[in-house]
């Protein structure tokens, strides 16, 4: 038995040996971080044909395509004009297909219009909708030789006189020959098609299109890997422009300008005008060898991302490093609890949090990525009856910045506009306990402080309801990116005074619910952003919404409903839904109110928290916030490592708003650490963990968008933080210490000992130094083209990539809750289910995200309950 110990111990050492020597090595062979090819390679231009031929279209981005947006812009048309309130002509429509090329237009191959996801327009409330129910349906009418634009030469032939359909085929093949429009596999809440894009006066447009992979529209399986000829690929899907003109199919012009004459965009008249471009997709489905070993992750959400493009990279090395996500709070409370649950990625150090303290023995931390959180939206400009003609000119276009203040962000968050608490001002009139109101602006955008910063607007018309620019959408539960906005809110004088209920400028008063000063706080007790690391729905405020008919009151949980993460807060607002259920239906069983949908075209305003990362992916447009220094920045990778150097600390280096004063820092950045216990940890776990780091500090941190690069919405990590992530590494690998509560403590780069409050290495000081160069290069880890199955346990993840699910799923959710409860088990697993399964079972979450669950489920927390009994 002593021999049998001796020689385990002394393989153990020696490959604890082994590891550090080779990641030593490896780490020394390096190359620094660089930019790489970031997709804009992959962009396409096109030319349209017969009535379109001077318009020329281009796609940003072709290849490596997840659940994100491309841009689409055109140049060489006519301006858009409207027949009342609805698109008459000179519009643009996009859609997305799947299939072969149907041989219709040789000089440009195409699919099948059966196969596009297009005609999932309102059936009902059409009365602000800019369609006429044909050019936003797949409704036609058949002609054997169609003389008119949305006449169909197959389609519709059994009844020449009403109305027939051009079917919808999913890749399933159970084609939907009528009803369309209520269709089983796609609706308007969850279609990406955009019915009406509109050319402004100088001939030009542009729209983000959301696209969507096998996850998110499995109907049209784009990215779903497919085996032809022994090779498995992911499935390739088209991006196809409809545009629609002034001209008829005889070539002259609509004889009636005043009606609309287009006609549906998959009619066989419409479609032989159509643009297609194809898209690439990195792989939906398989990834990691089955049965490999996996090493958890899990923490925040700033590194998500990263982390998930990372983990394709890996992949093929044999090791499966599982990441969840989870608020920092809970990530740090739950390594502080169980060593052995894994690495954890957090902003802060262990112990940090009021009412916690740091566990005792080693803790590593490295850094690992350097994003932000940030204010993102999307506006358009709808302007004002007599606004002047260089504001008419851009009307319907995207606003591209905004500049807001602390205290601007501070009225959104403590839903102190007028319209925030819906239906408590009516005429003039305010509710009993909400006089604090009846002055105050309706909106952000008629706020005199935001006009004075965006004077556009004093020529904009907004409508100001919760849906719009009355409150921000917000992520629920604790993160330490909610936790920076309200320090950055702390640290201006302005914003401060107003939350202790001094009024702004212009006679603006806070929602007292929120006044940090007691006296006038109707609970008695002072509202503490200090002690904030959430978005608190205080107001208690419910009511009959007026002019609903509705016979169940609505409370700001309802007028403001939160989202599940910052990912899907990003989705949400590129989607234009702000998921506020705004319209009483009485004939539901029961009646209920539902959700009339994205905005209408035109006039769509969303704003929201979200992170760099997520508002990148998904085009959004965001906001510069003014830091200490009194400039206003936007979260450009140049602000963010500005930011990074003023980085400080005992233990882990935050970047705080109020001391990132450099003129050019945005005051949102974070830097992310990956920590670890490194004595509750085995030697294999270490070595695993340290090559993690090793690549996260060189090829990870390679701008570009293919597999294993850092993500558009990161910065590279400066020069000297990246040493300090490898030589982290090499200390975790080479780790000799003692057992927990030992007492032992490292003197390697990136350890703190706890208790002490002693720390060496990353994160003891300023986190400063230069930026990566600029070169190009591949990742040394390439992602495995196919993957085998066999067993029972199945590794699903995105192959190539990030790939984010429908943020309307509670799964989202079950996980993070999960990962918490996790700490029990040996291997610190979060469970993503609710039933018990054979151990271990890595499944791919909707996103692209991997998950092991666990055997048993503990008693749900309250969180999760509620979240499960909407």
């Amino acid at each position: 038995m002593r021999n049998t110990v001796r020689g385990l111990l002394t393989r153990l050492l020696a490959g604890a040996a082994v590891g550090a020597l080779a990641g030593l090595a490896v780490a020394q062979a390096a190359p620094p971080a660089t930019a790489a090819s970031t997709g804009s390679g992959s962009a396409v231009t096109v030319s349209g044909r017969g009535e379109f031929k001077d318009m020329r279209f281009t796609v940003d981005r072709t290849t490596h395509l997840t659940s994100q947006a491309v841009t689409v812009s055109w140049t060489g048309g006519t301006p858009t004009t409207f027949a009342g309130t609805l698109f008459n002509t000179d519009f643009v429509q996009i859609m997305q297909c799947w299939g072969d090329d149907d041989g219709t237009v040789p000089a440009n191959p195409g699919p099948s219009r059966t196969q596009c996801q297009f005609g999932a327009s309102p059936t009902t409330d059409r009365g602000s909708w800019p369609g006429n129910d044909y050019d936003d349906t797949r409704r036609v009418f058949y002609s054997a030789d169609p003389a008119n634009y949305g006449q169909d030469n197959r389609y519709g032939a059994a009844n020449p006189n009403a109305p027939g359909e051009v079917p919808f085929k999913p890749v399933s093949g159970d084609t939907v020959t009528s009803g369309t429009q209520n269709n089983p596999y796609f609706n308007r809440n969850t279609t990406n098609e955009v019915d009406f894009a509109r050319t402004g006066a100088d001939g030009t447009g542009k729209e983000f299109f959301e696209v969507q992979t096998a996850n998110e529209a499995p109907h049209l399986g784009c990215g779903a890997p497919v085996t032809a000829g022994g090779v498995t690929r992911p499935r390739g899907c088209w991006l196809v422009i409809v545009p629609q003109g002034r001209l008829d199919l005889d070539g002259k012009p609509y004889a009636d300008r005043s009606q609309v004459n287009a006609g549906s965009p998959v009619s066989s008249s419409n479609w032989q005008n159509r643009i297609a471009i194809p898209l690439g997709f990195n792989q939906v489905g398989v990834n990691c060898a089955l049965g490999s070993d996996e090493r958890a992750t899990a923490g925040s959400e700033l590194a998500a991302d990263a982390m998930t493009s990372w983990q394709a990279a890996l992949c093929p090395s044999g090791k499966v490093y599982g990441y969840t996500e989870l608020g920092e709070p809970d990530a740090r409370a739950r390594l502080t609890r169980d060593g052995r649950s894994g690495l954890a990625f957090t902003t802060r150090a262990l112990g940090a949090d009021e009412g916690t303290t740091a566990p005792s023995g080693t803790t590593s931390y490295a850094p690992v990525a350097l994003s932000a959180t940030v204010v993102g939206f999307t506006v358009e400009r709808r302007p004002k009856a007599g606004a002047s003609q260089a504001v008419e000119r851009l009307a319907g276009t995207k606003v591209e910045s905004i500049d807001l203040t602390p205290r601007l962000v501070a009225k959104l968050l403590t839903s102190s506009y007028r319209n925030s608490p819906w239906g408590a001002v009516i005429s003039g009139t305010a509710a009993k306990k909400y006089g604090w109101a009846k002055n105050n602006p309706a909106g952000l955008a008629t706020d005199p402080e935001f006009v004075e910063l965006n004077p556009e607007f004093a020529e904009l018309s907004v409508a100001e309801t919760p849906a719009t620019d009355t409150d921000l959408l917000t992520s629920l539960g604790h993160s330490d990116s909610a936790r920076a906005l309200w320090q950055w809110i702390r640290s201006d004088r302005d914003a401060r005074q107003f939350l202790g209920g001094v009024s702004d400028d212009w006679g603006m008063r806070v929602n007292p619910y929120y006044s940090t000063n007691a006296d006038l706080n109707p609970t008695g007790v002072a509202f503490d952003p200090s002690r904030t690391d959430d978005y608190p729905k205080s107001d208690p405020w419910c009511t009959v919404p007026p002019g609903t008919g509705a016979t169940q009151q609505q409370c700001m949980i309802d007028f403001h409903p939160y989202v599940d993460d910052m990912h899907s807060a990003a989705l949400h607002t590129r989607r234009t839904d702000g998921l506020w259920k705004s319209t009483w239906d009485p004939l539901a069983s029961p009646p209920a109110y539902k959700s009339p949908g994205p905005q209408t075209v035109g006039s769509r305003f969303v704003i929201t928290v979200t992170d760099a990362a997520s508002a990148t992916r998904y085009g959004l447009q965001t906001a510069r916030l003014r830091n200490a220094a009194g400039t206003f920045a936007a979260p450009t990778t140049a602000a963010l490592t500005a930011a990074a150097a003023s980085a400080a600390g005992s233990q882990v280096a935050e970047i705080s708003p109020a001391t990132a004063t450099a003129r050019a820092a945005y005051p949102l950045a974070q830097l992310v650490y990956a920590a670890a216990r490194p004595a509750e940890l085995d030697a294999a776990a270490r070595k695993d963990y340290a090559t993690l780091l090793r690549y996260a500090a060189g090829d990870g941190q390679l701008t570009g968008a293919d597999p294993g690069r850092l993500p558009a919405g990161y910065a590279p990590l400066p020069k000297k933080l990246r040493d300090r992530t490898v030589a982290a590494a090499n200390a975790l690998a080479a780790y000799r210490g003692g057992p927990s509560g030992s007492g032992s403590s490292s003197s390697s780069a990136g350890s703190s000992t706890g208790g002490s409050g002693t720390e060496t290495g990353a994160g003891s000081a300023s986190a400063d130094g230069g930026g990566g160069t600029a070169a190009s290069g591949a990742a040394s880890a390439s992602p495995a083209v196919s993957a085998s199955f066999g067993g029972g346990d199945a590794v699903r993840t995105t192959a190539l990539g990030t790939t984010p699910d429908d943020p309307a799923n509670a799964l989202r959710y079950a996980v993070p809750v999960g990962a918490a409860l996790g700490a029990a088990a040996a291997v610190g697993a979060p469970f993503a289910g609710g039933r018990r399964l054979r151990l271990p079972l890595r499944v791919q979450l909707p996103g692209g995200r991997t998950a092991t669950l666990l055997p048993a489920l503990p008693a749900l927390p309250e969180r999760l309950r509620k979240l499960l009994r909407r």
